[in-house]
């Protein structure tokens, strides 16, 4: 089997992207004496992307891309803006919760010092393969990496970590406004999954329905949805006469991570963010009908 090296920016990106990925989780493992499930996350993180990372530079160098059961035009860039959000999650999550009030031994903290650094080291070089490998003006390229393509990976990233916060503890049962939102949370993150799916499996051509179309319908449909849950969360959540808190309670800032007040506002944030993303996703869209037609 012939093994195709072929020296590039986007080859060194990925070695990169490959070492600081295995730095930060083999230093927080050896040395970091993590004792949180939050810890388990970020080991994930770094653990994922490095094994995905791997494995595209090995299909690659044996030049298996046309032997691979899936999409190779959608497949590298779809998994390296995932890398980029998992790391830039982790660069956040795994500061806050082991270096924020640490106390214990210096030589364990600089452990989480470097897994942390490891960690934003690789968040950069995974932006930097998304902007190498991103579709450019007029050129023929998979959907997964057209402005589309990539915001649909972010919509289904925020909405995991909607799905964390709300589920640790439970936040949503307390009224039937707050399972409307969940259930937008679940419905557009289900379909904004199979349609990357589809994309990478190649199967956009199976649908009964020309699928730019079933694109700008679902944005459309993510976009109201996602514009009442903006507008219900904090209602129910801060608004004093539905039963919230408008006020953080003093408790918070001495707790290890996020209190359940910080997790509520984490939620409304991420749900305008999610807001503005299929916005966008909509506009770009609507724009590939226009230009199909």
């Amino acid at each position: 089997m012939a093994i195709v090296l072929q020296s590039s920016p986007l080859l060194w990106t990925r070695l990169a992207a490959l070492i600081f990925s295995c730095v930060a989780f083999s230093v927080a493992v050896h040395g970091g004496r993590l004792f949180h499930g939050t810890g388990d996350w970020c080991i994930f993180c770094w653990a994922f992307s490095f094994a995905g990372t791997l494995f595209v530079i090995l299909v690659e160098l044996f030049g298996l891309q046309t032997r691979a059961p899936i999409s190779w035009k959608n497949f590298p860039i779809t998994f390296a803006c995932f890398a980029a959000l998992l790391c830039l999650s982790a660069s956040i999550i795994f500061p806050l919760y082991f270096l924020k009030g640490s106390v214990g031994p210096s030589e364990i903290r600089d452990y989480r010092i470097v897994s942390t650094v490891f960690s934003c080291l690789a968040t950069i070089a995974y932006i930097s393969e998304v902007s190498i490998s991103k579709a450019r003006p007029g050129e023929v390229a998979g959907y997964m990496a057209t402005a589309p393509g990539l915001l649909k990976v972010g919509e289904t990233f925020v909405a995991c970590v909607i799905f964390v916060f709300v589920s640790d503890p439970v936040v949503y049962d307390r009224h039937d406004a707050l399972k409307y939102c969940m259930s937008v949370y679940c419905i557009c993150f289900i379909l904004s999954a199979a349609i990357i799916m589809l994309c990478i499996s190649e199967c956009t051509g199976c649908l009964p329905f020309p699928f730019p179309r079933f694109l700008s319908g679902y944005a459309l449909l993510a976009v109201v949805l996602y514009l009442s849950a903006t507008i219900i969360w904090p209602i129910f959540n801060f608004d004093p006469k539905h039963g919230g808190n408008k006020n953080r309670p003093y408790n918070c800032g001495s707790t290890v991570g996020l209190c359940v007040w910080d997790k509520l506002m984490a939620v409304a944030v991420l749900t305008a963010v999610n807001f503005i993303l299929y916005l966008a996703d909509l506009i770009y869209s609507t724009r590939l009908v226009f230009v199909n037609a």
